[in-house]
């Protein structure tokens, strides 16, 4: 199936569908009001690495170039299925007391502001917390399974012959 394609249109897919999975991201936070904890504030820089990877791959041409952006785009995705499948962990075996972050007010009021702007960025949900579900799978399990497509296509456009 990758032989027919060319290594730019995956890496146009691949761009296409972190792009899609981002908004909707925003739009659980932004529209539903969902807060995103500090594990799903690391997916979401992640999947951005991972889409600018392949917006990178998608526009430039090489077979040395591509396979290097293939391999970085699977290390990418390891890192975030990684997160994801911890996340997940924590869902399904959550601890006794969880500590995700703050609310945004709480830093405000508790921090100066150099020390309360790098926090806003961390998330201030429960990491532990299934807030939305689809098929029974939570975001992070949902995530995992994204990240873990996306680390077997890099696996295979780094070790896949080129087209002749």
């Amino acid at each position: 199936m990758f032989d027919r394609l060319g290594t730019r249109r995956i890496m146009g897919v691949i761009l296409l569908s972190c792009l899609a999975l981002l908004g909707f991201g925003l739009y659980l936070q932004h529209v539903v009001g969902l807060e995103p904890c500090p594990m799903c504030i690391v997916q979401r820089y992640t999947m951005v690495l991972i889409a600018v990877v392949a917006a990178i791959g998608a526009a430039v041409s090489g077979r040395r170039t591509h396979v290097a952006l293939a391999g970085l785009l699977a290390i990418l995705a390891v890192f975030g299925a990684f997160v994801a499948a911890r996340q997940s962990w924590l869902q399904w075996y959550p601890p006794e007391i969880a500590t995700c972050g703050r609310d945004f007010y709480g830093m405000i009021e508790n921090f100066p502001l150099q020390r309360a702007i790098p926090m806003i960025f961390k998330g201030s949900g429960d990491c532990t917390a299934i807030d939305w579900t689809f098929l029974g799978g939570s975001i992070a399990n949902w995530s995992f399974l994204w990240f873990a497509a996306f680390a077997l296509v890099g696996l295979v456009l780094l070790w896949r012959r080129p087209n002749r």
